[in-house]
């Protein structure tokens, strides 16, 4: 029992320490507080930025005499290699060094950065929803009167999204993990809080821990939220 009590006192003074000892706590906070903030922002780019992007490329596909969708095509094309092809920490240093070198919002820097970065895996997910959707679909909304755009807002994205849910969700946990880099440009997110609270205490293992649990709290969390929308999305379509 004395080993036990020893061990449990261990750990209560090393949570104390971590945490409790100059207000630690509040750079923790502070820190998750950027991260949320970085990733949830970055979701609303990369959303808007994918759908535009698979919208241009399908349309393109369908439309090979169009010039301006060709050119369009020509530049997501660009855009999506160039994305997918280097690392998101590369991409986060080019645009806070090079191209927003005259910014000095670092978090503004980093949603444009991770915004842009999931666009391009966004638009391949969507680009996939969309072309798994039945051609029907699109030729019962032509032939009602509606036109190309109004038939893939009203029609064929809500049955693409409730397709691609699983890898959306995938693509938006991966993006919440992907935001502990933000620290490389002189953001106190979540990680560089838990790298700040370890060079002052000395104990790596303590802060680390304390930032993995946030983290696994957060991406559970968020695979719920997802897993009950996708339920919820699926009894809708059983009515």
């Amino acid at each position: 029992m004395d080993f036990l009590k020893d061990i449990f006192k261990d750990i209560i003074d090393k949570l104390n320490t971590a945490l409790i000892v100059e207000g630690r706590w509040k750079m923790l906070l502070g820190g998750l507080g950027n991260t949320l903030v970085i990733a949830f922002f970055a979701l609303i780019i990369g959303v808007i930025l994918g759908i535009i992007v698979a919208v241009i490329k399908v349309a393109a596909s369908m439309n090979k005499k169009s010039k301006i969708l060709a050119v369009l095509d020509f530049l997501s094309n660009i855009y999506i290699n160039l994305i997918r092809g280097t690392p998101v920490v590369v991409q986060l240093m080019i645009m806070y060094y090079v191209i927003l070198v005259s910014t000095t919002n670092s978090v503004l820097v980093a949603i444009i950065s991770f915004g842009l970065n999931s666009g391009a895996y966004v638009a391949e997910i969507m680009r996939a929803g969309i072309q798994a959707v039945d051609k029907g679909q699109t030729e019962a909304g032509r032939s009602l009167g509606l036109s190309s755009l109004v038939t893939m807002k009203e029609i064929v994205l809500p049955q693409a999204i409730k397709n691609i849910l699983p890898a959306l969700a995938n693509e938006f946990i991966t993006l919440l993990k992907e935001t502990s880099i933000a620290g490389y440009v002189a953001i106190s997110d979540l990680t560089k809080a838990g790298d700040r609270i370890r060079y002052s205490t000395y104990d790596p293992f303590t802060a680390l821990l304390i930032v993995a649990g946030i983290y696994l709290v957060l991406v559970l969390g968020l695979a719920r939220l997802f897993s009950m929308l996708e339920r919820r999305l699926r009894r809708s379509e059983n009515r």
